[in-house]
């Protein structure tokens, strides 16, 4: 298997001295952390190792931005995106039932606590974290869970947290319909997505093929 430097790439790591098959990943942010598990090169199943997950806080990506966005027409891997349409989003942002929502500390927070907390319950391994004002990323390994139902239990457990804390008082949900379930398949695509999640942002997604 890799080492940890040519796993992590340029990320800084420290490995645990209790347990050597972890290695543990932080940034300046302090947003996020890994758990490198011992694991051989490639995956000869039929389940992905790990699943990137990301999905963006409600109203904050409309269709007709100038950054284009996506539908049910225009999701399939490397298909272009919709091109940009400033009377389309014009028209997505009046329509929109609350304005755009920003996750301010309280929700960031909660947001990721509500996905801990999920992960440990169900033993998921929470490989990456971070959650942003407008977005959420997360690298885990699910076994046999896949990936809708994930997404779907990371949206749901961190509007619930969210209301418990008393940081979002509306009954819709603060999150965008459309969310991202990449499959991550191997030791190399999961390295990429970490990276990505912890050092990336701002940046286009890397392939992960």
């Amino acid at each position: 298997m890799q080492n940890a430097a040519s796993f992590f790439g340029a990320a800084k790591y420290s490995v645990s001295t209790a347990d050597r098959r972890c290695a543990i990943v932080s940034t300046a942010r302090g947003s996020g952390w890994v758990i490198l598990p011992r694991m051989s090169r490639w995956n000869d199943t039929d389940l992905p190792w790990a699943y990137l997950i990301s999905f963006r806080a409600y109203g904050t990506w409309l269709h007709g931005d100038e950054r284009g966005s996506t539908d049910r027409f225009h999701h399939q891997y490397r298909s272009p995106h919709i091109p940009p349409n400033v009377a389309w989003q014009f028209h997505n942002k009046r329509v929109l039932k609350c304005p755009p929502v920003r996750l301010d500390a309280a929700r960031r927070a909660s947001t990721e606590n509500a996905i801990r907390e999920t992960c440990t319950i169900r033993g998921w391994l929470l490989r990456a974290i971070n959650v942003r004002t407008n977005h959420v990323h997360t690298v885990v390994s699910t076994g046999e869970a896949n990936g809708r139902r994930v997404l779907n239990a990371f949206k749901a457990n961190a509007t619930r947290q969210m209301r418990e804390d008393l940081c979002w008082p509306r009954a819709d949900s603060p999150w965008a319909d459309r969310s991202s379930k990449r499959s991550l398949w191997n030791q190399e695509s999961i390295g990429r997505a970490i990276d990505y999640v912890l050092n990336g942002q701002g940046d286009e997604l890397p392939g992960f093929d």
